[in-house]
This record gives C-alpha cells, structure tokens and sequence, in this order.
C-alpha cells in the first residue's frame, strides 16, 4: 500500500512539476483513462455558439495554444480565411481564454497530448488540417473521398465523416465517409 501511495505521490509530483494540469484534478486523471482517450468535448455554451455559428466549433484540443492565440487576436479575426469574424472584446476575451486554457498541449486527453507532441517547437499552425498529427492520420485517404466528394469537400469538415466528432470522439471506428459505404473493406 506505501508502494502505490508512494507511486501516486511521484507521478502528481511530475505533473505538477512540469506546469501540467488534470481536468479537474490529477487523482481523476489517474483513475479515469475512458474519459481522457480522444478530444475534450467543448463545454463552452458561449465558444459553441459564436464559433459554430459559422462552421464545425472545434474542440480547443485540436490546435497547441500558440496557435488559438493567432486565431483568435482581434487583427486575425477581421480576416478569419477570408471571413470578418470580429467579435466584442468581452465575447473575444473569454473564447480566447477558454481556447487557450483548453489547448492541446495544456490537455489531458490522449489524442490532444498526440496533436501538441506533433506540433513543431514555436510552429502554429493555423488550420486543424496542418497538424502533423492530423495530416498523418488522413494521408491515406483518396482525394476523391474528401475534395472529390460534394458532401464532404475539405478535411476541414471534421464533422462530415466524424460521426462523434462533437463530443470529442475522433476514432477510426466512428468514421462513415459519405457516399463511400464501405470505404475500408
């Protein structure tokens, strides 16, 4: 039993010593690995609406801070790829602040912890599309399954062929790309 107090003692040690925190606290981290497999769900009413007003709301946990903290800087939004996505300073601070705070490298979720280790030190990427991670995960998927296809058109579409992916849920077996029934037989 002083093992296994001893061993919990060290491993809430590291993680605090490295800055690193739980999603509500390192015991339940420890204990509860189904919850902490893919993608944080957005729990954020206010980032949801506002951000899924215009496309998919994506999870926070799909894109390192220093890339949230580009997207979402007041200059950047009046040119959002293209789209003037200017936002009330208040509404700006607090979706800038949950993205950041919910981050893929300040997350406890493995698919988020695998997309912050794939990004480069200092890079940002600003699309979901050019992290390494993610781009390694869909490189063997046909063109013609994605830009090729008028019901899915980009990859930027996470929600087209991710039948969970609003509630975080990113595995392969959660994947129906339309009008491709079958498509990994």
């Amino acid at each position: 039993m002083k093992r296994v107090s001893k061993a919990v003692a060290l491993i809430a040690a590291m993680l605090l010593a490295h800055g690193a925190r739980a999603e509500e606290n390192t015991l339940e981290w420890l204990t509860n690995f189904q919850r902490m497999k893919e993608v944080k769900p957005v729990e954020s009413k206010q980032y949801r609406e506002e951000c899924g007003s215009c496309h998919f709301a994506y999870q926070p946990g799909l894109l390192p801070a220093r890339s949230w903290e580009k997207l979402l800087d007041a200059d950047a939004l009046r040119k959002h790829f293209g789209e003037n996505a200017e936002l009330d300073k208040d509404t700006l601070k607090a979706i800038r602040d949950y993205a950041i705070e919910n981050a893929a490298d300040k997350s406890w979720y493995k698919r988020s912890r695998k997309i912050a280790l794939s990004a480069a030190e200092g890079v940002a990427p600003l699309r979901i599309t050019e992290v390494r991670y993610i781009e390694r995960k869909h490189h063997d998927i046909p063109e013609k399954m994605v830009k090729g296809n008028k019901d899915v058109k980009s990859l930027s579409y996470c929600d087209r062929c991710h039948t969970q992916a609003g509630d975080g849920v990113f595995d392969d077996d959660t994947v129906d790309i339309p009008n491709y029934p079958g498509w990994r037989d």
